[in-house]
């Protein structure tokens, strides 16, 4: 394969047949987070939520009194932005699954902690949830599976600032496309076919 056609330019990324592992891995992941993401319609739709406010209850659900959780700290684990999180969590509050109480140490914050209605309907989710992760999850060994988590966490935390360099990148090749018209445009053009036609008389 010529260094043209890789998808990536790390050697950590590449062996003697190019990027072909990388590619296999990628393929890998895209059909297992199908398989995630179907599974998570799956959970929300079965208590009646959104996949966001389904992972808002979740995410709650394992605060602790030492780490309790607000808008910030649910907005953060979830990666989606504050605003967002915050009107979600707002139509659970509504609903009666979460409540708020100011922080402690921080009146200007306030605490999330989920009401005995949000409380039942996680119980309710468990009896789904805990075959369907047992068989998603069923191929690895324990040191694997705490393995994956600290990968994944590696990768996730940096997934934002990988989208910002596509958007530039996409953007800054664009621009020199259209500023350099390509030398194939250029022959194959009509223009430059008449004037060719026409040095031959």
């Amino acid at each position: 394969m010529t260094d043209a056609l890789l998808t990536a330019s790390k050697p950590e990324l590449l062996d003697k047949e190019g990027d072909r592992t990388l590619r296999g891995l990628l393929y890998d992941y895209f059909a297992f987070g199908r398989s995630l993401e179907a599974c998570r319609e799956i959970f929300a739709g079965f208590v009646d939520l959104s996949p966001t406010q389904y992972l808002i209850l979740i995410a709650i659900k394992n605060s602790t009194a030492d780490e309790p959780m607000g808008v910030n700290q649910v907005a953060e684990r979830l990666y989606l932005s504050g605003a967002f999180v915050t009107n979600e969590i707002n139509k659970l509050v509504s609903d009666g699954m979460l409540e708020k109480s100011p922080h402690p140490d921080d009146g200007r914050r306030v605490q999330l902690a989920l009401t005995q209605h949000g409380m039942s309907l996680l119980i309710r989710l468990a009896a789904l949830q805990r075959p369907v992760n047992d068989a998603l999850f069923g191929t690895l060994t324990r040191e694997e599976f705490k393995l994956l988590s600290h990968l994944l966490s590696r990768l996730a935390s940096n997934a934002d600032n990988a989208l910002k360099l596509a958007e530039h990148v996409r953007a800054t090749l664009k621009c020199q496309e259209e500023e350099q018209p390509s030398a194939l445009s250029l022959r194959n053009s009509p223009n430059k076919r008449r004037v060719k036609r026409g040095s031959n008389r």
